[in-house]
């Protein structure tokens, strides 16, 4: 897998779990589905995808700084 292509699911992920830790837009979104009792569990899934990705971002960075060094 390229850098470029981790980066850009680093960063997309990363993104997305950080929209829906900020803002109540899976909270909304499971109510209208009928799914409000996987709300409760919503905190255990998005923080370590948002660990996750972060990890991603950062090893994509890193490789591609180790990269432009050599």
């Amino acid at each position: 897998m390229t850098n470029n292509r981790l980066l850009g699911i680093g960063l997309g992920g990363f993104g997305f779990t950080g929209i829906c830790c900020v803002t109540p837009l899976l909270v909304v979104l499971f109510t209208s589905v009928g799914l409000s009792v996987l709300i409760g569990w919503l905190d255990y899934v998005l923080f370590p995808a948002l660990a996750i990705f972060a990890a991603i971002t950062a090893y994509a960075l890193w490789s591609r700084w180790q990269q432009q060094k050599a």
